[in-house]
């Protein structure tokens, strides 16, 4: 079943986004309904007139998957499942030309040699103006100027016209020639084409590792793909093109001679180190810019003009023979679209950092397989699932073995014949140490748990302490002033920058993280239970001094409900940051919980990962803040209500 739906699940997004489509028309329409009917019961203000809209919500959820569909390339693969593999095949002609293309002017302002002239010559200049005083002897000034003006003049020698011979204006007469075929080729279509059966037995678009299906699925890929392959070869044959007259080769021995002797005395000489260094250094420029020029890939202005001519109209043919798929890569495919590298055809833009939902779900359903064996769960670890707790376990933890070290009696002894038996205090050592079978308990497991009981657990101590802490400090003056300069001290400080200090401290294991959590959910509580607490009207409590109630009753039936709102508001921030740093902590240091699968997943570049990860958290989070939510209508019902 799962295969199926992994195998299909372009068809499956479509009915999905088919589906998504329709309720947001309809929850618009439902929507501007409701409120136009509503308009003359509520007023602008009224706390009750936010409440329900249920329908806006579906409509900002399909919205959102909607988007995500559209940028990941979700609905271009539901709907055109072969445009990638036709996209792939023109990539691969654009791969071909690329050589070429990079000596004409079609992706940049200039040709090739153009710039190279200019560069060369401005450094030329650039060396000629700086060159150093009383480091060379008259003679290797004399010769280094030489290399200069032969450089130059090689410069001028490939920028002459006549210069270029009958050969090589044969075979750039050819080249265009063969591109001119291959353009009429396109212009002909691909009709009477057909894929191969290897090429139609690929599996779909972003069902395998490989993405995007190499060979060519359709009729117009194959077209293209024949193209792509005759131009390899137009390409190659271009490349070694050089434009080397007779002139120039001489020039060039006599350089390279000239440069070779002047290295010869630079090795035979006793000058300073300095000065030695200085010639080196101004001899290596002058010759960095000559073997840029001894390769003979200059060629005279115009002389490239009727390649540059082929290849912009074999360029605007292919464009013309997407026909359709023009429309749909421009529209479906935001940004570069597919791009051959050099043995696959990958997708640029947002889609290659943004996977498609239907993938992100692949991928959640694998790490939420539990059997191990069969590739669940992520390094050993399932994501979240149940295992049988020994209560030995938890016994073992809570009781010290100290409390028994404490109890009268002695610990037994081996005797003669090497037997031990042991003593009522043993077995209560055996009992307090988990070594005592007391039957086990389902407990939850996996990677999600054990983010969880990392946040649960710092998030129950944090209360337990900080509310206390901060209700005694907005009602006392000694626990204020006392405790408030050093919450005040640390609470500013980012808890990542705690983070090193404390897991190097504890370790990797939970109490690090835990304490870290605590840390940080502590100050807030505290903040959140002084202001509360501070914030109590007065008059309610004069009132009650009046009534004659205590203050143990004062601070039960007065205070505590006054701060209840801020400190319920508290736990929400609190629950959001202990979850943030929670996340970081596990990527710094640990070996299992969420933080740690998005750390594995970031440095292998698993983007599908680290978005099961991200909408993890997310849904975590939210499933965190609607149980506070509820908790504070049950709680505090009176608030916007008085």
């Amino acid at each position: 079943m799962f295969e199926w739906m992994s195998y299909n699940r372009g068809g499956i997004a479509g009915v999905i986004i088919l589906g998504l489509v329709i309720t947001l028309l309809w929850s618009i329409y439902h929507g501007v309904k409701t409120a136009r009917r509503r308009e003359k019961e509520q007023v602008f203000g009224d706390p009750e007139r936010t409440m329900g809209g249920w329908y806006w919500a579906v409509c900002g959820v399909a919205t959102i998957l909607l988007l995500w569909f559209y940028y990941s390339w979700g609905m271009a693969r539901a709907y055109f499942p072969k445009a990638a593999n036709e996209l792939c095949q023109v990539a691969k002609v654009h791969e071909s030309l690329s050589p070429i293309v990079a000596q004409l002017p079609i992706g940049s302002r200039y040709f090739k040699s153009t710039d190279l002239v200019v560069r060369n010559v401005e450094q030329l200049d650039t060396i000629s103006a700086e060159f150093p005083a009383g480091v060379f002897s008259a003679q290797e000034e004399s010769q280094l100027r030489g290399i200069i003006a032969q450089t130059r003049s090689l410069i001028s020698i490939y920028s002459n016209p006549n210069s270029i011979d009958a050969a090589t204006r044969a075979n750039l007469s050819q080249i265009v020639g063969d591109i001119d075929a291959l353009t009429t080729r396109i212009q002909s279509g691909h009709a009477g084409l057909t894929p191969s059966d290897v090429a139609l037995a690929q599996a779909p678009w972003g069902v395998t590792h490989e993405e995007i299906p190499l060979l060519p699925m359709t009729p117009r890929g194959v077209l293209f793909d024949g193209i792509a392959q005759e131009l390899t070869g137009i390409s190659k044959e271009f490349l070694t093109l050089r434009n080397m007259p007779a002139e120039a080769s001489r020039l060039i021995e006599k350089t390279r001679k000239d440069i070779a002797s002047i290295k010869a005395n630079l090795e035979n000489t006793s000058a300073d180190e300095d000065i030695i260094k200085a010639r080196k250094d101004y001899l290596k420029s002058v010759e960095r810019v000559f073997k840029r020029l001894d390769d003979g890939t200059i060629f005279p202005a115009n002389t490239l003009d009727e390649v540059n001519t082929a290849v912009a109209i074999m360029i605007d043919e292919v464009d013309t023979a997407k026909g359709s798929l023009g429309i749909i890569d421009a529209v479906f495919m935001p940004g570069e679209g597919v791009v051959k590298t050099r043995t696959i055809c990958i997708e640029q833009g947002s889609s290659r950092w943004l996977p498609k939902p239907s993938d992100v779900v692949s991928k959640f359903s694998l790490l939420a397989n539990p059997n191990l064996e069969d590739g669940g769960g992520f390094k050993g670890t399932r994501l979240l699932w149940v295992k049988w707790l020994p209560i030995a376990d938890i016994v073992g933890f809570f009781i010290p073995d100290g409390l028994v070290d404490m109890l009268p009696g002695e610990y037994g002894q081996h005797d003669s014949d090497g037997q031990f038996m042991p003593t009522f205090k043993d077995n209560l050592l055996a009992f307090a140490q988990g070594e005592v079978y007391l039957g086990s308990i389902p407990m939850l497991d996996g990677h999600i748990w054990d983010s969880l009981f990392r946040v649960i657990v710092a998030m129950f101590f944090g209360i337990m302490l900080g509310v206390p802490l901060g209700i005694y400090m907005g009602v006392s003056r000694f626990f204020k002033s006392f405790f408030d300069p050093m919450i005040e001290l640390y609470r500013p400080v980012p808890p990542l920058a705690w983070a090193p200090l404390i897991l190097t401290i504890f370790g990797i294991q939970d109490d690090g993280k835990i304490f870290l959590l605590f840390m940080v959910a502590f100050a807030i509580m505290v903040i959140s239970a002084r202001t509360g607490a501070s914030g109590t009207q007065l008059s309610k409590i004069r009132a009650s001094h009046s009534l004659g109630a205590s203050n143990r009753q004062i601070l039960r039936h007065v205070i505590l409900p006054n701060a209840l709102p801020e400190i319920l508001t508290g736990i929400r921030i609190a629950i959001g940051v202990c979850w943030g740093t929670l996340v970081a902590a596990e990527m710094l240091a640990g070996t299992t919980g969420v933080g740690f699968i998005e750390n594995v997943a970031r440095t292998v570049s698993d983007y599908e990962l680290i978005w099961v990860t991200i909408l993890i958290m997310g849904l975590l989070g939210l499933m965190f803040d609607l149980l506070m939510r509820k908790l504070i209508s049950i709680l505090i019902p009176w608030r916007g209500k008085g």
